[in-house]
């Protein structure tokens, strides 16, 4: 490969069209120990699941209000499904749609 630099126009032309990993990796790529899942939740799974969540000590009733704390077993809350009652959800992030539908519920979305 001796001659293939840039100075060299032919084999370089011939370099880069035929062997573009020629000179070693390209790019960043974030270390498996900085990346992160995001796990999150649906407002489908926490309605359904809700007398399961209270028996495991996650949700409880205070003040005549559910209060659901999420930040227990996911990071975001989503909008997918109703609720059919009103309650106070506690998690680290919500998207908008799931904000929106637990305050038509009656109930309360607060950031933890």
């Amino acid at each position: 490969m001796a001659g293939t630099g840039k100075r060299n126009k032919s084999k370089w032309t011939w370099v880069i069209k035929y062997m573009p990993n020629y000179l070693g990796k390209h790019g960043f790529h974030r270390p498996k120990a900085v990346q992160r899942e995001v796990i999150a939740v649906n407002l489908k799974f926490i309605d359904e699941h809700l007398d399961e969540l209270m028996q495991m000590g996650v949700a409880y009733e205070e003040e005549g209000k559910i209060i659901v704390d999420t930040t227990q077993f996911a990071d975001k809350v989503l909008g997918t499904g109703k609720l059919t009652k009103p309650l106070v959800i506690k998690a680290y992030s919500f998207s908008p749609k799931a904000q929106e539908r637990i305050e038509a519920a009656g109930g309360e979305a607060l950031l933890a």
